[in-house]
């Protein structure tokens, strides 16, 4: 649906240091060679415990057309260095031209909840064909990742509220704006303003009218009652044009004329003022009237603690309209996720296993085929342990804290465990059946439920457990030495 979005080839989604990195890996005869990369991110976004992964089924639309047609290839030819040379050879270009994807990849499941250094993705294959997908990836990952952590904190908030995302018009771009809106809807949001993410994902759309409308008339109540004339089976009234609490008395005039037609008053909305106290008086009017079922929907810039802070105050909403705090994801627009070499294939077929330094002991990435298992207990999940498949934990597991080797904790036989990372691609070749973004959605409730209750908290969260198998932290550290003994060599 990307590529019916925007109905051209997406290859040159990328950015241009990965087409020089090809192209390297093909002067030097590289491009074939066997490698492994991992996706993953380092900190939680919004300060917050936990991260819902998301974004997998763009990848996999995108895969699935992935190509360089002649235009794509025509554009490439044209590109020059700093001495106006051409950068890259037709040789190189013929060899685009001929690419097939040969890539394997394993990936968690959308809608899984997921933390900081585990991989999102696993790619295996060609080391020319994962350089050429790193910016893809990263770009269709980290959004719709960060967007779906966002709305799942407004849906812990929201409890059985109804959630409705608003974001179209303050989104960034149209792509932007529609990818907000799937990823909104499997953090939780019941529905979307967006009419053409309802058509691509099956996404509930929602939607009245706006201030123009009432505007338009000479007065409000008259654009209220011709509003429900022409749309009885729709009706949810704007009433803050003006004044609110005169509006919502407007409101229940129409509401009064609809149920003689044999309709009713859905809600009425309040976009302004003081939230807490409109929709404390507006819900009396209503109940008064006999409209108790009436909702009273709210908007106005609203996010998670605005919506925390007016329930703590008592307010009447049961329908939360959230627009630009949500699909721009306002207080934090980057997960910051990376895509690491970890493994790379050496001549006698074995695997050279890779490692990035830094000062920083977060930036310093993790050698190896990674998975990640999850334990649970009757109670729900426990802990997540990273491991490399060349050898996986057989019996009793121990896992290391990789930022405090003198924490660790050990997993008997017996302890229920799932392995996340599922395969999707298997060189090249879609295996993977994608399931419905409402199952995905549903995912996303199930797995939380599953989860301590503190990782879920706004302020100063539980830490959940994430380490790596013994094994795998033998092998970091002893790479780490090794790399250092190196460099000061």
């Amino acid at each position: 649906m990307i590529n019916q979005l925007y109905d051209t080839s997406m290859s040159l989604l990328t950015d241009l240091y990965q087409l020089t990195m090809a192209y390297g890996y093909w002067k030097a005869g590289k491009a074939e060679q066997e490698a492994v990369f991992n996706l993953y991110f380092r900190k939680h976004p919004f300060q917050g415990g936990f991260t819902i992964a998301a974004g997998l089924c763009s990848v996999i639309e995108y895969l699935q057309d992935y190509r360089f047609n002649e235009e794509d290839l025509t554009y490439i030819a044209s590109l020059s260095g700093s001495d106006g040379d051409r950068l890259f050879d037709d040789g190189f270009i013929d060899y685009l031209r001929n690419m097939e994807l040969q890539c394997s990849i394993d990936a968690i499941p959308e809608g899984t909840v997921v933390f900081p250094n585990e991989p999102l993705l696993r790619i295996q294959g060609p080391i020319l064909q994962c350089q050429l997908l790193e910016t893809p990836l990263l770009n269709l990952i980290n959004f719709q990742s960060l967007v779906a952590t966002k709305a799942a904190r407004m849906r812990l908030v929201a409890g059985n509220d109804a959630l409705l995302e608003f974001g179209l018009r303050r989104a960034q771009g149209p792509d932007g704006g529609v990818t907000a809106s799937r990823a909104a809807y499997i953090g939780g949001f019941n529905a979307t303003s967006n009419v053409l993410a309802g058509k691509l994902y099956d996404i509930p759309v929602k939607g009245t009218h706006a201030h123009s409308w009432v505007m338009s008339f000479d007065s409000e109540l008259e654009a209220f009652e011709t509003y429900a004339k022409y749309m009885p089976n729709n009706v949810t009234l704007l009433v803050d044009t003006y004044d609110s609490l005169n509006g919502v008395r407007h409101a229940v005039e129409v509401g009064k004329q609809l149920r003689e037609a044999g309709h009713d008053l859905a809600g009425i909305r309040l976009d302004s003022g003081d939230l807490a106290y409109l929709s404390i008086e507006a819900r009396k009017i209503l109940d008064e009237a006999g409209f108790p079922k009436t909702s009273i929907v709210a908007s106005n810039d609203l996010d998670e603690y605005i919506m925390d802070s007016l329930k703590i105050q008592g307010a009447r909403i049961n329908v939360w309209g959230i627009g630009t705090k949500l699909v721009t994801a306002y207080d934090q627009p980057a997960l910051g996720g990376v895509f690491k070499l970890a493994a790379i294939r050496d001549e006698s077929g074995g695997w050279d296993y890779k490692l990035k330094l830094s000062e920083q002991a977060i930036k310093v990435s993790t050698p190896g085929i990674q998975q990640v298992r999850r334990f649970r207990d009757s109670n729900g999940f426990v802990s997540d342990m990273i491991f490399n498949i060349e050898t996986p934990p057989i019996g009793k597991a121990t896992m290391v804290d990789p930022y405090d080797f003198t924490k660790n904790r050990s997993f008997g036989e017996s302890v229920l465990y799932e392995d996340l990372l599922v395969p999707v691609f298997a060189k090249g070749r879609l295996i993977y059946k994608l399931p419905s973004v409402h199952n995905t959605r549903k995912r996303v409730q199930d797995q939380l439920a599953h989860f301590y209750k503190g990782i879920k908290r706004f302020v100063n969260p539980h830490t959940y457990p994430v380490g790596l198998e013994k094994d795998l932290f033998d092998l970091k550290t002893n790479l780490i030495f090794k790399l250092r003994a190196g460099n000061e060599a």
